[in-house]
């Protein structure tokens, strides 16, 4: 069992389950969200160039801006065409 925090001003902590992760990224689409940090691009791109090395589907998608969630709709949309997320975070 996991405890995840909301670093979003949350109340209460909520229980979630942690998802499954999958056996193999083999015909998965990975999403790379950049958060709009100094240099979260960079890390990404890296990231993105050893994933299509590879062969692997890659989406890319940027956050307005670092300090809020996701607008929903990015999030929708993400959910929507990827199988799993690499979050570019900084700090």
């Amino acid at each position: 069992m996991s405890e995840l925090l909301d670093p979003t001003s949350e109340q209460k902590s909520a229980h979630r389950e942690r998802v499954k992760r999958p056996r193999s990224l083999d015909g998965l689409t990975i999403g790379l969200l950049d958060i709009s940090k100094s240099r979260g691009d960079v890390f990404l791109d890296r990231i993105a160039s050893h994933l299509t090395r590879r062969n692997y589907a890659v989406n890319r998608y940027v956050k307005p801006t670092f300090t809020r969630p996701a607008p929903i709709a990015l999030q929708q949309q993400i959910a929507a065409e990827c199988d799993v997320v690499v979050e570019g975070l900084a700090d």
